[in-house]
């Protein structure tokens, strides 16, 4: 039986390792927001026709790299080898949805780990502005960032990355469990808007935050999750260890400083496990906090937390580990 020319490629490419054999299947659409090369291997960078995504067209997904993926696979309709690689800081996904499937893992850990109410706290991702935008790699896909650069925007406080229910036997990987799709009303937005930056210009980010992460909750609604984590990034910004930020901008901070105040926040040492750094080099980029399940109302993050404190901090390869950090000014 002869075996037609494209089905042998593709076979063949199945069994090259530069293909990344790890990704995992998953449907939607990418639409590019800038010229990006389109790789034939994510390794070996391999572009061998220069084939680019170009601003404003749709393209078909078909792999990601991993869940919390940074590379998609898509389709490139007018190549003689259509499905090439491009990172996804080129532009914004739309619409994603994995094939549970095929996918690759231990279907009882795939199942926990991607079923809403299965999580054991939350934790909630503020983002210091000026020195992410400063310093990451976001290749234009942040237009917040963008108007900082051009002094549109002043950002002289935390922001909103995310709120996250969190199962720690999951690792980083709980996440993307079914959901309603987002639906914010216009209070909601305008409550929104100056503690998540992005929402001035589009909902794309706060939709990938709500697929990713606010789904996997059903004690709150689009609304009620957003506009309550606001009100815990804005605990944050008002307490002693978030002040202490605001009053070095432009300057920095000691690391067991910064620690010190959620001690006298909390009155606690141990409230110190809850908290973590992120930055890039030596400037800050985001305080990761640890919450229980339970969200308690409360006027501060010391009601919220209730005394509950981790038995021991989160680990990250991005964690500040200098005890002088830098804190970036916005705007100009």
């Amino acid at each position: 039986m002869k075996v037609p020319f494209a089905a042998l490629l593709t076979g063949l490419v199945g069994l090259c390792p530069s293909f990344a054999a790890w990704a995992e299947p998953a449907q939607g659409s990418f639409v590019a927001s800038q010229r990006c090369e389109a790789f034939q291997s994510i390794r070996k960078q391999s572009n061998p026709d220069g084939l680019e995504v170009q601003p404003g067209r749709r393209y078909e997904v078909v792999e990601v790299n991993k869940r919390d993926y940074d590379w998609l696979r898509v389709r490139m309709p007018d190549s003689a080898t259509p499905l090439r690689w491009v990172s996804a800081g080129c532009g914004m996904v739309e619409g994603l949805a994995f094939n549970t499937a095929q996918a690759a893992q231990p279907a009882a850990a795939g199942d926990i780990c991607s079923r809403s109410d299965q999580h054991d706290g939350y934790v909630l991702a503020a983002t210091w502005q000026p020195g992410f935008c400063e310093h990451a790699s976001y290749k234009g896909a942040k237009p917040e960032c963008e108007g900082l650069e051009s002094g549109e925007l002043q950002i002289s406080h935390l922001t909103l990355h995310g709120l996250w229910p969190n199962r720690q036997s999951c690792g980083k990987g709980y996440g993307h469990c079914d959901g309603p799709g987002l639906e914010l009303s216009t209070d909601t937005l305008a409550y929104v808007r100056p503690w998540m930056p992005n929402f001035r210009y589009g909902t794309s980010f706060g939709r990938y935050q709500w697929d990713k992460h606010g789904v996997c909750q059903t004690q709150m609604d689009d609304d009620a999750y957003f506009r309550r984590a606001v009100d815990l990034v804005r605990q944050l910004d008002e307490s002693k260890a978030g002040q202490y930020i605001v009053a070095n901008i432009g300057g920095a901070i000691s690391r067991r400083g910064f620690y010190q105040k959620v001690e006298e926040d909390f009155g606690s040492r141990d409230a110190q496990n809850n908290f973590l750094l992120i930055c890039s080099g030596k400037y800050l980029q985001e305080i990761r906090v640890s919450l229980p399940r339970e969200l308690k109302q409360a006027d501060s993050l010391v009601g919220v937390v209730d005394g509950r404190f981790a038995a021991s901090r989160a680990r990250d390869r991005s964690e500040c580990v200098a005890d002088r950090i830098l804190i970036e000014a916005g705007g100009r």
